[in-house]
């Protein structure tokens, strides 16, 4: 056997997780120093890769350590993969995830089971394939049935079953038994469950690919029934791929879920989601789907674009004015007045209703005419392109799109031969190169002129469809179409996959909380044309979207530190439901806020101001008052005038209640509050003893000149900081309306100010076990001078000057975990 310790970990890696892996890799074959090898490297990359599962129950344990060499349904799954050149560095990552999920599942052979778990994926990430790895590795342990549910619509029940099919039942069809098809939903059969697997000639596993809908449900229900008493003979594994379906709670589907589970004595609920929001809200205990067994959140992907390509880092940086990097200029604004075209008034218009196309939607479609040329410029031709304009949940005013735009193709295909019309489009493309560098993905601008050649072929070839299944332009009977205009509804508010999205065109319909969900389709895999994506939103829909996506990054933090500590479903759970933040996304999904807030050990900042003086003078005064009086009654001081840094240790927790009492908080900023805040220092005072007293930090930067100092006390003198605002067209119109968004405030260092030590080089993770060492009880309230001008030193075009009419006072608060997991205080 080979010595070269890669090539044996790739092949071993699985093993290693036993515990005793020298025995197991013994019986390999494997000698001693190839073991030895095998051993450091897998402790090396322990290290390196964060486990991925979290909140197994006591009882719970690990049967599964991967493939084994008799296994038959993973191997024909990985040969299909291999045939068609799949990267092996990709297909390790699949193994090792899927065998980690399968871990938590129980061992089929047990009497009996009813494991509840959620699997956390990234929005267009591949949890298909994900899927159909757990499937093949449970069917080789012993697993007979499997029961997908795959959205409330046909359209992405077919496309999950069509994938399954190709991946699972094609490279071993002697081996399944399927009770779905691609064009066919479940019917009801006249052979029972337990009929059809005894009369096999040998033994195999049963799919069913099933429409998330109560009357399918019932069917299959009904039909299961008659196989009652043979069906503990059958362990099953039922995977729900859209188990964050919001409207799920208001209807039969999670009665005729858990009605389908209650049937199956031996049986494994896995729920999988991009959004987890939705799950980790459901009442503990309560809902017999909420995740009680394990949560396993899968690893980002390489290559993989995520939020942070639109909004940034969630975290500040310490190395320049503005921070982390902003994100890039890929979102369009679409006009408040725009809307009243794109959709009608009233039901009573719905069927006479003729859209028009206004100028914002124009523009959009001719940009994605050009993004498509421009990709087959670098070389990308056959390759599919698509745009999805959402603006109506109604089919008949999504058809309603098919002949103005279909117009508008043909109207281009004319004005092409015109210069006129050709130097607009210069100037569009040129402008738009310029927002978004190509440079920054690695990928070599694309100018005009070399575009041009491919654009009437282009516009020619385009398609215009809708995701009607009674339109003859219907979507997924258009697969081999390379470009692609979709109207589309709430069918593409859950995971039904775009190939080639380039562009986006959004207005909220009738569900606000779906169309969000709709613009995950944004993420994924780009490769070669991340640079290209643009997007259109109205200015109130991409507030609300950075919003959700903030908390989407929170929420992800919360379960990456919660997988490396013993913190259950249900504990992380409450702390979810008490989050400040999602009393937002939840009023934007259920039209209501949440009861309760706990801001145990959670970091809050202030990110939007009014820019008035009339406004911003009261915040200087609290600030003020604050700091003199924590000069006079703090046990220690530590000032660091050249470096514009103050830290008073020991403040009476009155000091603080006072000043929140006094500063203003923006609107736009649910998570802080100043009563929720001062409530619950109070709670935490009374009930646990704790935040008696803060450490309040003055954090400003070195001055080079009296001209750029704040005095907040007597012989307190700092350098006002930089925070310009956000420049976005959306940002624009705030500022013009007196508000600014700087973004984010503190960086991860200034959550640390007051630790001892050197604290540069420490991680998220490492200044919260710092804060639990040294300061278990005692808050942080750290103040920014802000700079009223605040021009960047560097040339972003997402940043522009503040420009407030006074000085800014900024806040950030940082609170300590509460005493127990399970406590909000």
């Amino acid at each position: 056997m080979s010595n070269d310790v890669d090539a044996l970990y790739a092949m071993f890696h699985v093993v290693l997780d036993l515990s005793q892996p020298a025995l197991r890799l013994e019986q390999l074959g494997l000698d001693s120093g190839q073991i030895d090898a095998l051993t450091a490297r897998h402790k090396e990359q322990a290290i390196r890769r964060p486990s991925i599962s979290f909140g197994v129950a006591s009882d719970q344990y690990s049967w599964y350590a991967g493939p084994r060499p008799d296994d038959v349904y993973w191997p024909a799954m990985i040969r299909q993969f291999q045939s068609v050149g799949t990267r092996p560095a990709w297909m390790v990552q699949l193994d090792d995830a899927s065998s980690r999920i399968v871990s938590r599942l129980r061992h089929p052979k047990e009497p009996s089971f009813a494991t509840r778990g959620l699997v956390v994926t990234y929005p267009q990430s591949g949890a298909t394939t994900n899927i159909g790895a757990v499937i093949a590795k449970a069917a080789d342990r012993g697993y007979r049935l499997f029961i997908v549910l795959a959205g409330p619509h046909n359209a992405m029940r077919q496309q999950t079953q069509a994938r399954l099919t190709h991946q699972l039942v094609h490279p071993h069809p002697t081996g399944w038994q399927q009770l779905t098809t691609s064009p066919q939903d479940f019917r009801p059969m006249p052979i029972s469950l337990g009929h059809m697997l005894n009369a096999a000639a040998a033994p195999v596993s049963v799919l069913a690919v099933v429409k998330k809908n109560a009357s399918v449900l019932r069917h299959l229900i009904d039909w299961l029934h008659k196989s009652s008493g043979s069906l503990h003979e059958f362990p099953a594994l039922i995977i729900d791929t859209d188990s964050d379906l919001p409207s799920a709670t208001s209807t039969s589907l999670i009665p005729r879920v858990s009605q389908l589970l209650s049937l199956l004595p031996r049986a494994a609920y896995l729920g999988y989601t991009s959004t987890p929001l939705a799950n980790l809200l459901l009442e503990p205990g309560a809902d017999d789907l909420f995740p009680r067994d394990f949560i396993t959140a899968l690893p980002r992907p390489s290559r993989y674009t995520g939020p942070e390509v639109l909004f940034g880092s969630p975290v500040r940086g310490s190395g320049e004015p503005d921070g982390a990097e902003d994100g890039y200029d890929m979102i369009r604004s679409i006009a408040e007045e725009d809307a009243f075209q794109l959709r009608p008034t009233s039901r009573a218009r719905m069927e006479s209703f003729v859209p028009q196309l206004p100028d914002s939607l124009r523009q959009a479609v001719e940009y994605f005419w050009m993004a498509a040329a421009a990709r087959r410029v670098r070389g990308e031709i056959g390759y599919r392109n698509t745009m999805l304009i959402h603006t109506s949940a109604n089919a008949t005013v999504r058809t309603s799109f098919l002949t103005p735009l279909e117009a508008l193709r043909a109207h281009t295909i004319q004005e092409l031969t015109f210069p006129k019309f050709v130097a607009r489009l210069r100037q569009a493309w040129q402008e738009e190169v310029h927002r978004v560098p190509a440079a920054d993905f690695d990928q070599l601008p694309v100018t005009f002129d070399q575009l041009l050649p491919y654009l009437s072929s282009v516009v020619q070839e385009c398609r215009v469809l809708t995701d009607n299944t009674s339109s003859s332009d219907h979507f997924s009977d258009q697969a081999g179409q390379p470009t692609a205009i979709v109207v589309g509804g709430t069918s593409f508010a859950r995971e039904l996959t775009l190939e080639g999205f380039l562009v986006g065109y959004f207005v909220p319909a009738t569900s606000l909380y779906d169309t969000l969900q709709q613009m995950n389709h944004w993420f994924g895999f780009h490769t070669r044309y991340e640079d290209l994506r643009r997007i259109w939103l109205t200015t109130q829909l991409a507030t609300w979207w950075r919003e959700v996506v903030d908390v989407d990054i929170e929420l992800r933090s919360q379960l990456t530190e919660a997988s490396q500590g013993d913190v259950s479903p249900h504990h992380l759970a409450l702390g979810l439901r008490s989050h400040p933040k999602l009393r937002l996304p939840k009023a934007a999904k259920q039209g209501q806020f949440l009861p309760l807030v706990s801001y145990g050990g959670r970091r809050v900042q202030t990110r939007y101001f009014h820019t008035d003086a009339s406004w911003l003078r009261p915040n200087l005064a609290a600030a003020r008052t604050l700091v003199a009086a924590s000069a006079d009654q703090a046990s220690q001081v530590h000032g660091e005038a050249d470096l514009g840094r103050y830290i008073f240790f020991n403040v009476p927790a009155q000091l603080i209640i006072d000043f929140l009492t006094q500063y203003q908080f923006h609107e736009r900023s649910p998570d802080v509050d100043s009563l929720l805040l001062i409530d619950y220092i109070e709670k935490r005072i009374t009930r646990a003893h704790s935040l008696t007293h803060w450490n309040v930090a003055v954090i400003g930067k070195p001055s080079e000149t009296r001209d750029d100092t704040l005095t907040l006390a007597e012989g307190i003198n700092v350098g006002r900081v930089i925070r310009s605002r956000l420049a976005t067209a959306a940002d624009d119109k705030d500022a013009a309306a007196g508000t600014a968004d700087i973004k984010t405030l503190m960086s991860r260092r200034d959550a640390a100010v007051d630790l001892p030590g050197d604290i540069n080089h420490l991680n998220e993770n490492e200044i919260r076990q710092a804060r639990r060492t040294h300061f278990p009880r005692t808050g942080l309230l750290a103040l920014y001078p802000i700079d009223k001008i605040s021009a960047s030193p560097l040339a972003r075009a997402t940043r522009a000057p503040l420009n407030a009419e006074e000085h800014v006072i900024g806040v950030g608060l940082v609170f300590p975990e509460p005493a127990t997991p399970d406590s909000t205080v």
